[in-house]
C-alpha cells in the first residue's frame, strides 16, 4: 500500500522535490531490504578524480536496459530482478515518470558517503527526474545551491521513504549523502533514472 497522503511538494530555488516519508509500508520494509541486501550484485566500483583512480566509500549495482557512466567509470547493466521491477512499477505509478534504469548504493554504516554531485550526464537528458528509495537505517540527504551562497536544505531519509527530484534541481543544485559518524547500521538506496541511447 502507498501512504500517498503523506506527499509533499518542496520548491526550491531553480528545483523541485516530491517527497513520501511512507511510500514503503512498514510491514514490507525488512523483507525488502533483506531481498535487496542478498539478491544485489554488488560491488565496489572505482573513480578517478583529480588524476587518482580510488574505491568509492559504497558498494553499487546498477540494473536496468542501458549502461551508464560517471566520473570516468561505466557500469555495465544486469537485467531486472523481480524485487526491482516491482518497486520501479510502484514508483511510476505515484510518479508518472517512467524509468529504464536504477542504481542502488548500499552504506554499510556512516563512514559510506557519497560526494557533492549533480546527476547530470549527458545521457539522462536535459532535466533529469531521479527518483531516490531508501531502505534502512535513516540517512541524512543534503543539497547546495551552485551559486547561491548558503542556500542549503537537508532532510532526513528514512527507512521506505522516496524523493523525487525534478524540474531544473540537477542543473542548479548539488546533493551528498555525508558521512555520520556513530551509525552503524545498513541503508540501500535506489535511484531510478531514465538513461536516453542513441540506439
Amino acid at each position: 500500500m502507498l501512504d500517498l497522503v503523506s506527499e509533499e511538494f518542496i520548491t526550491l530555488d531553480g528545483g523541485q522535490l516530491r517527497y513520501w516519508a511512507g511510500f514503503i509500508a512498514a510491514d514490507r520494509r525488512r523483507d525488502l531490504f533483506a531481498t535487496l541486501r542478498s539478491e544485489s550484485a554488488w560491488e565496489q566500483s572505482r573513480i578517478r578524480i583529480a588524476g587518482r583512480t580510488i574505491p568509492i566509500p559504497r558498494l553499487n549495482a546498477w540494473y536496468g536496459d542501458a549502461d551508464y557512466s560517471y566520473s570516468g567509470v561505466t557500469l555495465q547493466t544486469r537485467c531486472w530482478t523481480p524485487t526491482l521491477l516491482s518497486l520501479k512499477q510502484q514508483v511510476e505509478a505515484a510518479t508518472g515518470v517512467m524509468f529504464n534504469s536504477a542504481l542502488l548504493n548500499l552504506y554499510r554504516n556512516g563512514a559510506d558517503s557519497v560526494d557533492w554531485h549533480s546527476d547530470d550526464e549527458p545521457e539522462l537528458g536535459s532535466k533529469p527526474q531521479v527518483a531516490s528509495l531508501s531502505f534502512g537505517t535513516v540517512r541524512r540527504f543534503e543539497l547546495k545551491h551552485r551559486t547561491i551562497p548558503n542556500s542549503r536544505y537537508r532532510i532526513d531519509l528514512p527507512d521506505g521513504s522516496l524523493l523525487l527530484m525534478a524540474g531544473e534541481l540537477q542543473r542548479h543544485w548539488q546533493h551528498r549523502v555525508p558521512k555520520q559518524p556513530g551509525i552503524d547500521g545498513e541503508r540501500i538506496n535506489i535511484t531510478f533514472r531514465k538513461v536516453h541511447t542513441n540506439t
